[in-house]
């Protein structure tokens, strides 16, 4: 099945997607859009080009498993987005995926000032990945 996940932003949204088999992950690009109608629309084209068969969003609890201001942001996003798709959406819990994504980034020698327009394709690659192996 093919998944892409979301690394839900204010300004940069990430997505990644996996193979049919599930094995490969590749992040896949950052959407700059500040707009939440608009993300919307553009997720669910991008994720039609994909071949998606579900989307997972990102849900950033805190450190002690409550949901935030953040995590509330990107369930009241996932809830949105529905509109807008017909496969179903899951949140996934994604504590530490954007540090994550910069220990990756810096592992392979991305400078710091290169890393904003990757860090969040990244992230949504670590949620992806992460979400895979917990099913």
């Amino acid at each position: 099945m093919i998944i892409v996940s979301i690394d839900y932003g204010d300004v940069r949204t990430g997505l990644a997607s996996c193979d049919d088999s599930e094995f490969l992950v590749t992040p896949r690009s950052v959407i700059k859009e500040r707009d939440k109608h608009l993300l919307a629309e553009k997720i669910a084209r991008v994720s039609a080009e994909y071949g998606a068969e579900k989307l997972v969003v990102g849900y950033p609890l805190n450190m002690d498993g409550t949901a935030g201001i953040r995590a509330d942001k990107c369930a009241a996003f996932a809830e949105l987005l529905k509109a807008h798709v017909t496969i179903p959406i899951e949140l996934f819990d994604e504590r530490c995926s954007t540090a994550e994504a910069h220990e990756i980034l810096g592992a392979n020698g991305v400078k710091n000032k290169n890393r904003k327009n990757k860090i969040d394709a990244v992230a949504a690659a670590v949620i992806l990945e992460s979400y895979l192996q917990q099913r």
